[in-house]
């Protein structure tokens, strides 16, 4: 079963070697058919611990790695 890539912005980095990244999604109000921004936050394993706030980044579902990490962290994005 292919693994989810997910991209998002990291918005906490104080936890060693994790990182809360949020992933925006946009849908269609059912409605009154508005587009909405629709958000929710993933804890990432980051080997590197060389993440900081506001890093665009890609995280990959993994095996769990603690009681709330799911997801580590593939790359940075964009510079």
């Amino acid at each position: 079963m292919p693994r989810r890539v997910l991209t998002g912005k990291v918005v906490s980095d104080k936890m060693e070697k994790t990182v809360v990244v949020r992933i925006d999604r946009r849908v269609m109000h059912p409605l009154y058919k508005k587009i909405i921004t629709r958000s929710k936050k993933y804890a990432a394993h980051d080997e590197t611990d060389s993440l900081s706030i506001g890093d665009t980044v890609r995280i990959r579902e993994c095996r769990p790695k603690s009681r709330n990490k799911r997801f580590e962290v593939i790359e940075k994005v964009g510079v």
